[in-house]
């Protein structure tokens, strides 16, 4: 009867974030010259867990599959969206009292352990990195964030990331591969450094796929684990329309985030190949 019950509710609990709501943006903030972060209230997002993503409906647009970048307890959300596509570029014109749809959370998130942690955000992939961070703070005896971008404008959120690590062991790490800020060039070069050097008991990270495969196979060859959220297209959220599909794995539910075993499970595709619009399976 109790497992009956369970299945109810957990049948009950997705039915509800499955659910299309609107909600009114509260805030619209720039961040960068691309890349804007989203503010709303909503009462079901407040039980997400970093790393799960919502189905976003931009009216007369699209619905695409966006993480969470800030998660609080009183229901206030933010998603932080990079203008690189039609429904992204639409997105982030959006202001303040504008609505949008949203269903979700959806998937597996991050799971925040104890210890020597490092924390790897490519581009706007450290927007889900923040909510993590956050849980970090809680658990582990040491915080690595480290954030790889392009050039010193595409750079994210350090007023955040110096504010939640200013009380705790850690330390913030940013490469550019102009070199117009921080450490010039690829973040996994710092990362590998870090590696050889220091005994690290998880890796998490977010972003362009070849940089984390670059990121899982240095954590497999210095033998620590990764939590790696992987972006796909997906069209329904809940693992029935196989758009999201690598190997044996739906993302859109099995993940976003995966582990080094499920990693392991889909390295043939991993950093490789993905499926288009079209279902047919091209290079990344």
């Amino acid at each position: 009867m109790q497992a009956h019950s369970h299945k109810c509710s957990h049948k009950s609990s997705i039915e509800s974030a499955n659910r299309m709501r609107t909600v009114e943006l509260l805030e619209v903030k720039e961040e960068n010259c691309t890349t804007k972060t989203l503010t709303f209230q909503d009462q079901i997002c407040k039980l997400a867990e970093p790393g799960q993503f919502l189905m976003v409906w931009i009216p007369g647009v699209d619905e695409i599959p966006i993480s969470l970048s800030g998660i609080r307890c009183d229901g206030v959300t933010s998603i932080t969206v990079n203008a690189v596509g039609d429904a992204t570029r639409v997105l982030n014109q959006k202001k303040k009292g504008e609505i949008i749809g949203i269903r979700g959370p959806f998937g597996k998130g991050f799971v925040p352990v104890k210890g020597n942690v490092m924390v790897i955000g490519g581009g706007t992939g450290l927007g889900p990195m923040m909510p993590l961070t956050e849980k970090l703070v809680e658990t582990a005896s040491k915080i690595t964030v480290m954030s790889g971008v392009k050039c010193q404008d595409n750079l994210l959120f350090l007023d955040r990331i110096a504010k939640l690590l200013c009380d705790v062991n850690s330390e913030t790490i940013c490469t550019t591969e102009d070199g117009s800020y921080g450490f010039e060039g690829l973040v996994t070069s710092q990362l590998e450094k870090k590696l050889a050097n220091e005994k690290v008991d998880m890796i998490y990270t977010c972003g362009p796929e070849p940089m984390m495969y670059h990121v899982f196979r240095l954590a497999e060859q210095y033998n620590v684990p990764v939590q790696a959220s992987l972006e796909r297209i997906m069209r329904c959220g809940i693992g029935l329309c196989g758009s999201c599909v690598i190997g044996e794995i739906r993302v859109c539910k099995d993940g976003p985030v995966l582990t080094s075993e499920q990693l392991r499970r889909i390295k043939d595709e991993f950093g490789k190949s993905r499926l288009d619009w079209t279902g047919k399976k091209v290079k990344q």
